[in-house]
Protein backbone atom coordinates (compact mmCIF):
# COMPACT_ATOMS: atom_id res chain seq x y z
CA UNK A 1 0.00 0.00 0.00
CA UNK A 2 1.56 3.41 -0.81
CA UNK A 3 1.96 6.24 1.18
CA UNK A 4 -0.88 8.43 -0.76
CA UNK A 5 -3.46 5.55 -0.67
CA UNK A 6 -2.56 4.97 3.13
CA UNK A 7 -3.57 8.73 3.61
CA UNK A 8 -6.53 8.43 1.38
CA UNK A 9 -7.98 5.49 3.23
CA UNK A 10 -6.78 6.90 6.62
CA UNK A 11 -8.62 10.38 5.95
CA UNK A 12 -12.06 8.42 4.71
CA UNK A 13 -12.18 6.27 7.91
CA UNK A 14 -11.82 9.73 10.15
CA UNK A 15 -14.04 11.40 8.10
CA UNK A 16 -16.56 8.52 8.37
CA UNK A 17 -15.90 6.86 11.75
CA UNK A 18 -18.86 7.71 14.12
CA UNK A 19 -21.18 6.63 11.41
CA UNK A 20 -19.00 3.47 10.70
CA UNK A 21 -18.62 2.20 14.40
CA UNK A 22 -23.12 3.36 14.53
CA UNK A 23 -23.79 1.14 12.41
CA UNK A 24 -21.65 -1.67 13.53
CA UNK A 25 -22.88 -1.10 16.81
CA UNK A 26 -26.54 -1.56 16.18
CA UNK A 27 -25.87 -4.53 13.91
CA UNK A 28 -23.38 -6.22 16.13
CA UNK A 29 -24.56 -5.12 19.56
CA UNK A 30 -22.11 -4.28 21.99
CA UNK A 31 -19.53 -1.84 21.87
CA UNK A 32 -16.09 -4.26 21.57
CA UNK A 33 -17.73 -6.39 18.81
CA UNK A 34 -18.15 -3.12 17.10
CA UNK A 35 -14.90 -1.35 17.34
CA UNK A 36 -13.39 -4.89 16.46
CA UNK A 37 -15.11 -4.84 13.00
CA UNK A 38 -14.73 -1.18 12.27
CA UNK A 39 -10.94 -2.03 12.73
CA UNK A 40 -11.33 -5.19 10.53
CA UNK A 41 -13.25 -3.24 7.90
CA UNK A 42 -10.14 -0.26 7.92
CA UNK A 43 -7.76 -3.38 7.33
CA UNK A 44 -9.70 -4.11 4.47
CA UNK A 45 -10.42 -1.20 3.25
CA UNK A 46 -6.69 -0.37 3.03
CA UNK A 47 -6.17 -4.03 1.16
CA UNK A 48 -9.08 -3.38 -1.40
CA UNK A 49 -8.47 0.72 -2.21
CA UNK A 50 -6.84 -0.24 -5.78
CA UNK A 51 -10.44 -1.52 -6.52
CA UNK A 52 -12.22 1.65 -5.39
CA UNK A 53 -13.54 2.55 -8.36
CA UNK A 54 -15.06 6.39 -7.52
CA UNK A 55 -18.27 7.03 -6.54
CA UNK A 56 -19.61 7.54 -2.99
CA UNK A 57 -16.39 6.88 -0.79
CA UNK A 58 -18.66 6.95 2.23
CA UNK A 59 -20.76 4.33 0.82
CA UNK A 60 -18.28 2.36 -0.02
CA UNK A 61 -16.37 2.49 3.30
CA UNK A 62 -19.80 1.56 4.97
CA UNK A 63 -20.63 -0.97 3.05
CA UNK A 64 -17.17 -2.82 3.78
CA UNK A 65 -18.31 -2.01 7.36
CA UNK A 66 -21.40 -3.80 6.93
CA UNK A 67 -20.22 -6.83 5.29
CA UNK A 68 -17.34 -7.26 8.19
CA UNK A 69 -20.46 -6.99 10.58
CA UNK A 70 -22.54 -9.71 8.97
CA UNK A 71 -19.26 -11.79 8.46
CA UNK A 72 -19.02 -11.44 12.37
CA UNK A 73 -22.94 -12.59 12.58
CA UNK A 74 -22.38 -14.88 10.61
CA UNK A 75 -18.99 -16.50 12.59
CA UNK A 76 -20.81 -16.33 15.93
CA UNK A 77 -23.84 -17.83 14.26
CA UNK A 78 -26.22 -15.43 15.61
CA UNK A 79 -29.05 -13.60 14.40
CA UNK A 80 -29.86 -10.64 16.15
CA UNK A 81 -31.52 -9.47 18.99
CA UNK A 82 -29.35 -6.88 20.60
CA UNK A 83 -27.78 -6.27 23.71
CA UNK A 84 -28.15 -2.68 25.46
CA UNK A 85 -27.17 -0.10 23.89
CA UNK A 86 -28.82 2.51 26.34
CA UNK A 87 -25.53 3.89 27.42
CA UNK A 88 -24.30 4.92 24.81
CA UNK A 89 -27.42 7.39 24.01
CA UNK A 90 -27.10 10.19 25.16
CA UNK A 91 -30.16 11.62 26.95
CA UNK A 92 -31.22 15.39 26.29
CA UNK A 93 -30.38 17.75 28.43
CA UNK A 94 -34.21 17.87 30.61
CA UNK A 95 -36.41 21.06 31.71
CA UNK A 96 -36.86 19.44 34.87
CA UNK A 97 -36.53 15.53 36.28
CA UNK A 98 -39.57 14.47 35.39
CA UNK A 99 -39.03 15.22 31.64
CA UNK A 100 -35.55 13.70 31.88
CA UNK A 101 -36.95 10.46 33.29
CA UNK A 102 -39.59 10.35 30.56
CA UNK A 103 -37.41 11.10 27.55
CA UNK A 104 -34.93 8.24 28.86
CA UNK A 105 -37.93 6.27 29.14
CA UNK A 106 -38.80 6.64 25.72
CA UNK A 107 -35.39 6.35 23.77
CA UNK A 108 -35.22 3.47 26.04
CA UNK A 109 -38.36 2.21 24.21
CA UNK A 110 -37.13 3.18 20.87
CA UNK A 111 -34.43 1.55 21.29
CA UNK A 112 -35.67 -1.51 22.41
CA UNK A 113 -38.24 -2.06 19.84
CA UNK A 114 -35.11 -0.97 17.34
CA UNK A 115 -33.28 -4.05 18.41
CA UNK A 116 -36.08 -6.34 17.88
CA UNK A 117 -36.43 -5.11 14.43
CA UNK A 118 -35.11 -7.98 11.60
CA UNK A 119 -31.86 -7.21 10.90
CA UNK A 120 -33.14 -5.81 7.30
CA UNK A 121 -35.38 -3.78 8.54
CA UNK A 122 -33.06 -2.07 11.13
CA UNK A 123 -30.36 -1.53 9.08
CA UNK A 124 -32.24 0.70 6.88
CA UNK A 125 -33.55 2.62 9.78
CA UNK A 126 -29.92 3.09 11.54
CA UNK A 127 -28.55 4.43 8.20
CA UNK A 128 -31.24 6.69 7.24
CA UNK A 129 -32.54 8.15 10.40
CA UNK A 130 -29.47 7.77 12.66
CA UNK A 131 -26.88 8.57 10.13
CA UNK A 132 -28.62 10.83 7.68
CA UNK A 133 -27.60 8.73 4.25
CA UNK A 134 -29.94 9.50 1.40
CA UNK A 135 -31.72 6.46 0.30
CA UNK A 136 -29.03 6.28 -2.74
CA UNK A 137 -25.96 5.93 -0.25
CA UNK A 138 -28.15 3.32 1.51
CA UNK A 139 -29.17 1.60 -1.51
CA UNK A 140 -24.84 1.48 -2.37
CA UNK A 141 -23.76 -0.04 1.11
CA UNK A 142 -26.75 -2.35 1.05
CA UNK A 143 -25.89 -3.44 -2.43
CA UNK A 144 -29.95 -3.30 -3.14
CA UNK A 145 -32.19 -1.32 -5.93
CA UNK A 146 -33.35 1.51 -4.34
CA UNK A 147 -37.08 0.92 -4.46
CA UNK A 148 -35.98 -2.09 -2.23
CA UNK A 149 -34.44 0.61 0.54
CA UNK A 150 -37.71 2.42 0.32
CA UNK A 151 -39.60 -0.68 0.91
CA UNK A 152 -37.44 -1.71 3.92
CA UNK A 153 -37.92 1.65 5.78
CA UNK A 154 -41.55 2.33 4.78
CA UNK A 155 -42.08 -1.21 6.35
CA UNK A 156 -39.67 -1.14 9.12
CA UNK A 157 -40.72 2.85 10.30
CA UNK A 158 -44.43 0.46 10.65
CA UNK A 159 -42.96 -1.72 12.66
CA UNK A 160 -41.68 0.57 15.11
CA UNK A 161 -44.59 2.63 15.07
CA UNK A 162 -46.90 0.34 15.75
CA UNK A 163 -44.63 -1.29 18.34
CA UNK A 164 -44.30 1.68 20.06
CA UNK A 165 -48.23 2.45 19.53
CA UNK A 166 -48.94 -0.89 21.46
CA UNK A 167 -47.04 0.18 24.22
CA UNK A 168 -49.03 3.59 24.13
CA UNK A 169 -52.37 1.94 24.36
CA UNK A 170 -51.53 -0.47 26.91
CA UNK A 171 -50.33 2.69 28.79
CA UNK A 172 -53.49 3.97 28.91
CA UNK A 173 -55.66 0.85 29.73
CA UNK A 174 -53.28 1.04 32.84
CA UNK A 175 -55.58 2.39 36.12
CA UNK A 176 -54.49 5.25 37.76
CA UNK A 177 -52.50 4.55 40.85
CA UNK A 178 -50.99 1.41 39.65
Amino acid sequence: MTAATNSWIGDLVQQHLDAAYNLSRWLLGNEQDAADAVHDAYVRAARAAHTYAGGNARAWWLAIVRNCCLANLATRKRETHLRSVEATLEPPTPRDAESGVHADQCRSLIADHLRSLPAEFREVLVLRELEDLSYREIADVLDVPIGTVMSRLSRGRAMLQRALADIGDAAQEKPHGL
